[in-house]
């Protein structure tokens, strides 16, 4: 563990009421209200008070890890809700979700599947779990900026969500010089590119570097693999109005500055991530899918930043990157048709700082799941209930 060590740090208001129906709606549990409004709130709290020892060595770490290694054989890999929920018409399986149709609803099942290159790479536990809550907090406390498509959440690995029309485009929202895939902009700015997705960006940077302003990087939602694309060639291609991709782009990089400030002031410095939009059935658009999930962004600890930019070393991370790094470094995570198994310290590792993050960032103790019954089963009892209430 010794040398893997050394590499992980190179709503609306709904009127039915029911005495007996209780549905976790942004992060908390509300008897009849569900998607309350709530005024953002943020905590003032030093950068220096999560220092990185806290995420190497400390009791809540080796707790979460038994708990990680006993859980292992457990991982919500894939879901079929559509076999045992009546009322949903399809399933459509993204890298990391299940989505059904539910009628007027989309009910989205986050499961503990790892993505990265455009292809699954692992299953961590409660990686599900952490990437709802996450994105929960965070979608409460940034409808100040945009509206979300969240209704409620009837179980920890599960949102219920209006149904919009998605625009085809992610927001790829960027501060800092960095990245290991083929569409990061510090790999294509190795290789000489200096506008990229129509930002104008200086010679002489280094890797890790601060960008000077954030920048957008759209990129299409392909099948596949995501393409980078500029503002005009959206509006071009028809993928969006001028409007809508004016409106858009001012939402996202307000959500990114003010993910920005959150996480600093709770010890971490968001380096990047994406977001997604859709229109609602009134024309509104929406913020919808995530929201600052280790899947979704880069999160660095700012204590260190600037001391091991300057020595030349690699920021201490708080996502998958370390996990990306490894693959990259034994095999062709785009080519090979069959990868090698991540390491269970690796995938062990890699839950406990999801876990950490989540923490860090929420002020909150994770709740690990006990397993009384099969996920299966209690994603599909919660689901059933929320569905019959919504009706």
């Amino acid at each position: 563990m010794g040398e893997l060590v050394q590499l992980l740090n190179p709503p609306k208001t709904l009127t039915k009421t029911s005495p007996n129906s209780s549905f976790l709606c942004q992060n908390r549990r509300f008897e009849v209200q569900m998607k309350p409004k709530s005024i953002p709130r943020t905590v003032s709290v030093s950068c220096e008070h999560r220092p990185i020892d806290l995420l190497a060595s400390s009791d809540r770490r080796e707790e979460v890890i038994e708990s990680v290694r006993a859980s292992l054989t457990h991982c919500l890999s894939e879901t079929n809700l559509h076999l045992t929920v009546p009322g949903l018409k399809s399933k459509t399986r993204g890298k990391v979700r299940d989505v059904y149709d539910a009628g007027d609803y989309l009910v989205l099942v986050t499961t503990d599947r790892q993505s990265a290159f455009d292809r699954v790479l692992a299953n961590i536990p409660f990686k599900g779990q952490v990437l709802n809550e996450t994105s929960l907090w965070w979608f409460n406390r940034s409808e100040h900026i945009t509206p979300n498509a969240v209704v409620l959440a009837p179980d920890k690995n599960v949102t219920i969500a209006k149904k919009c029309s998605v625009f085809p485009v992610e927001f790829v929202v960027r501060g800092y010089m960095t990245g290991s895939t083929d569409t990061s902009l510090w790999t294509v700015y190795s290789k000489g590119v200096r506008n990229y997705c129509g930002n104008v960006i200086p010679d002489g940077m280094v890797k890790s570097q601060k960008l000077p302003k954030n920048i957008i990087t759209p990129t299409t939602k392909a099948a596949d693999h995501d393409v980078p694309v500029t503002p005009p060639e959206i509006v071009e291609r028809g993928l969006m109005t001028q409007a809508e991709f004016d409106e858009a782009s001012s939402k996202a990089l307000s959500l990114f500055e003010y993910g920005q400030r959150i996480a600093f002031e709770h010890g971490l410095i968001l380096v990047d991530t994406k977001y997604e939009f859709g229109k609602g059935s009134d024309g509104t658009v929406l913020l919808i899918d995530e929201v600052h999930t280790p899947d979704s962004s880069r999160y660095w600890m700012a204590h260190s930043y600037e001391h091991r930019f300057k020595s030349g070393l690699e920021p201490e991370n708080v996502d998958k990157e370390f996990l990306r790094l490894w693959f990259k470094n034994h095999c062709n995570p785009y080519e090979d048709e069959v990868l090698p198994d991540a390491p269970e310290e690796l995938v062990c590792e890699l839950a406990w700082r999801y876990i950490f993050l989540f923490e860090t960032i929420t002020k909150s103790k994770f709740e690990i799941p006990v397993m009384k019954e099969p996920a299966h089963d209690r994603i599909s009892r919660s689901v059933s209930q929320a569905l019959s209430f919504l009706q």
